[in-house]
């Protein structure tokens, strides 16, 4: 009769499980332009770029892959928010064409511009709770 013989594991740091990270924390902070790690040190170097790391946890933000979907999320956002601001005016006060044009445009344009960085932070405070595109210290090669 064979005998199976367990094979003992072997604790290493490597095999230990990641920390949980909490997203909500790291989302808000990503609103506010910081570190989503120490919530103190700058997240942007510049209006829409990503510093390369935490001025204070030192934290690595080069994986980061928030590029082109803030856009797409500004978009829709500004949309959910101008277009029944805008049926609401229509329907109840029903103003001339040009007054609409001349509130509607720089609204919108207004409205995109403040949200696109913190949409932006957000993602990236998001991709870094999850551990997403490259901000898994367990898997550095993703």
């Amino acid at each position: 009769m064979d005998t199976v013989t367990a094979h003992a594991k072997i604790w290493t740091a490597d095999s230990a499980p990641a920390a949980k990270r909490n997203v909500w924390t790291a989302l808000t902070r990503g609103l506010r332009g910081r570190c989503p790690r120490c919530g103190e040190g700058k997240l942007f170097r510049a209006f829409l770029k990503v510093d390369d790391h935490c001025s204070v946890c030192k934290q690595d933000f080069t994986p980061h892959r928030a590029d082109d979907l803030p856009a797409y999320l500004v978009i829709v956002i500004v949309g959910h928010i101008m277009v029944p601001l805008a049926l609401t005016i229509e329907t109840h006060f029903s103003p001339p064409v040009p007054l609409q044009l001349s509130i509607y445009l720089p609204g919108t344009l207004i409205a995109s511009l403040l949200l696109l960085q913190p949409v932006k932070g957000a993602v990236v405070g998001f991709q870094w709770a999850l551990r997403m595109h490259g901000f898994d210290e367990q898997n550095p090669d993703q």
